[in-house]
């Protein structure tokens, strides 16, 4: 597995993010029968192919959704106040999510890719990402965001689009 490079995964996902993304939204649409199941089987032959310690790129380019409990578990274990701990490193969005202030994750060692807090990290990078949560079709449009992000997302629209188009019509 090893390193993933990044340069050449963007360049992939430029050339057929629009096609994946659509796709994405036609299952959406119109789940294929035994959906779950699919998606099951391709997330294990996915984790057999990624190695998200040679990648963190959601850790760079991303920011996870803070809870409360979130904020509760990770400032008790850094020693500090929730209060503390928000007016450091978080901020408000629109929609009133606690989100990370800065890029790359003040948590993540660049050099190595592993998450300083990882034993008490954020629920949403705990499942990130979020493969097979069910059910699927209300979770794509987390996987339509999360392709230009994460090589095992992309891997596992490019393994789902290859079963889908080899089912029988009808």
């Amino acid at each position: 597995m090893g390193a993933v490079n990044l340069r050449a995964f963007r360049e992939k996902v430029k050339k057929h993010r629009k096609g994946m993304r659509a796709f994405l939204t036609r299952v959406e649409n119109n789940p294929p029968r035994g959906l779950a199941g699919m998606v099951a089987a391709i997330d294990a032959e996915v984790w057999q192919e990624t190695d998200c310690l040679g990648c963190a790129n959601c850790c760079r380019k991303m920011t996870p959704t803070f809870t409360d409990k979130d904020v509760r578990r990770i400032s008790r274990h850094l020693g500090m106040t929730q209060d503390d701990f928000r007016a450091r490193w978080l901020y408000r969005d629109r929609k009133g999510d606690w989100m990370n202030r800065s890029q790359p994750c003040q948590f993540l060692d660049t050099r190595t890719n592993m998450c300083g807090i990882y034993e008490v990290r954020p629920a949403d990078c705990a499942g990130f990402p979020h493969l097979t949560r069910r059910p699927m079709t209300d979770y794509m449009q987390w996987h339509r965001q999360n392709l230009q992000y994460c090589p095992a997302t992309y891997r596992m629209v490019e393994k789902l689009k290859a079963r889908v188009a080899g089912l029988p019509k009808g």
